[in-house]
């Protein structure tokens, strides 16, 4: 191709413009607060349906109130798009926190986001001084945040749950050793 008169560079074959969309994403991760608890809800319902009120760690849920200080959503342009939240328990002895639920929205899954809300709520729970965050959850999708296997049945739950799916990640020395008993929700 050679520049024409003018020095412009010209192609003679015919240009068709393609529409690209762009999404731009203003992500913002925030404590939560009461006014995302209906937000949270929705998200949570649409991830796990009616039977995430069966599961063992919504047993231990059940017992109080998880901790708003470790607990935290994320914002798209304002609209909550991802929540977890951190329950204080005593698993065995170690005074700990149960991770979860954890929740993206489908329009926001394979962003990273629910990966970023787990490492943030982890060091929270660390600078707040928990000796462990322990989850029930898979080991592929955790392990790289951190989470490492519970000993086969240490732990107690009030209710079944599948022993290779419950993880640790250990804050305090000699946390693996106390997570034995029963584990359940503490003031």
């Amino acid at each position: 191709m050679l520049p024409n008169a003018e020095g412009v560079f010209e192609t003679h074959q015919s240009v068709h413009p393609v529409s690209v969309i762009m999404y731009k994403h203003d992500l913002v991760y925030l404590t939560e607060d009461a006014s995302h608890d209906a937000a949270i809800e929705h998200i949570n319902e649409e991830a796990f349906g009616p039977g995430r009120f069966t599961r063992a760690a919504a047993r231990i849920r059940e017992q109080g109130p998880h901790d708003l200080s470790l607990s935290f959503i994320c914002a798209d342009d304002g609209e909550t798009i991802a929540s977890v939240r951190m329950t204080p328990v005593l698993a065995g002895a170690v005074k700990g926190h149960l991770l979860g639920p954890l929740a993206v929205r489908p329009s926001h899954k394979n962003m990273g986001i629910g990966r970023e809300l787990v490492r943030i709520a982890v060091e929270a729970a660390r600078r707040k001084g928990s000796e462990a965050v322990i989850l029930v959850g898979d080991p592929p999708y955790y392990g790289p945040l951190g989470f490492e296997k519970v000993a086969y049945n240490a732990l107690t739950f009030p209710g079944p749950v599948d022993p290779g799916r419950v993880l640790v990640v250990p804050i305090a020395e000699g946390a693996h050793e106390r997570l034995k008993g029963v584990i359940a929700w503490r003031p």
